[in-house]
């Protein structure tokens, strides 16, 4: 099937760590569904290259927001990095993907548990109404090497602000340390209970639904984990405790 493309400008690219960038991108796509993602691309000699990133903005904001780790041989990141206020790019005429509300069973409580730049997807979902109307209390998790990819702090404070106690970030590093996170990777925190101990709150199937989005290690790891403790992946068929959105 041919891609729809449609053309954008660059308003701001951003530097945030090492090979950490967001990108944002005036272009008039259709509405879409918080959680979704696009198609980004360039004409790269002869041929039209094309990645799908998750929208960090919500439906009702613009410009549109992605954010990216460049990979340093990548066929497409490394130009994107390089790009200039205005220069045009392609994006995607529809939103896709199904890591929404929608595809999530209201319980008392929502965690949202990230690697690297999955953090983006959840940040959009959480700058709408529905998970606030969904569950009591949301956790973010963010699991990261250096403090550096521990990004968008004014967002995270903005949610902080807006929701008090019922919004909770926990950070984890596992190549540095800092006082306000925690030590070692996602999977090992969890089966300590160090995780459930910071944000104050256990994991249960009465009481829980989690998201899990990064790279795949994390994602099977956990998998396993909630599996060994009666919590069953969502379905439509079959209503679960946790959904996913693999993003290597």
């Amino acid at each position: 099937m041919t891609e729809d493309w449609i053309e954008g400008r660059v308003v701001e690219i951003k530097h945030w760590s090492d090979n950490l960038y967001s990108l944002k991108i005036d272009a008039p796509l259709a509405p879409f569904v918080a959680g979704q993602y696009i198609k980004v691309a360039l004409d790269i000699g002869e041929n039209r290259i094309g990645r799908p990133y998750s929208l960090v903005n919500a439906p009702d904001e613009r410009p549109l927001e992605i954010y990216f780790n460049e990979v340093p041989d990548g066929p497409l990141t490394p130009r994107l990095s390089d790009l200039h206020q205005g220069d045009r790019l392609w994006v995607s005429a529809q939103a896709n993907g199904v890591f929404t509300m929608g595809n999530v069973v209201a319980r008392r409580d929502l965690w949202m548990i990230a690697t690297g730049t999955a953090l983006g997807v959840y940040l959009s979902i959480l700058k709408t109404a529905e998970p606030w109307e969904k569950f009591e209390r949301i956790i973010l998790v963010q699991g990261a090497r250096h403090r550096g990819e521990l990004t968008y702090p004014e967002t995270r404070a903005r949610l902080k602000a807006q929701y008090g106690d019922r919004f909770t970030f926990v950070s984890t590093l596992t190549r540095d340390q800092q006082p306000e996170s925690l030590q070692g990777r996602i999977t090992q925190l969890l089966e300590q209970g160090s995780l459930q101990q910071a944000a104050d709150l256990d994991i249960s199937a009465e009481h829980s639904h989690l998201m899990l989005c990064g790279n795949s290690a994390m994602i099977k790891e956990v998998r396993a984990w909630l599996e060994e403790r009666g919590l069953h992946r969502h379905k439509r068929t079959q209503p679960g405790h946790y959904t996913t959105e693999q993003y290597h």
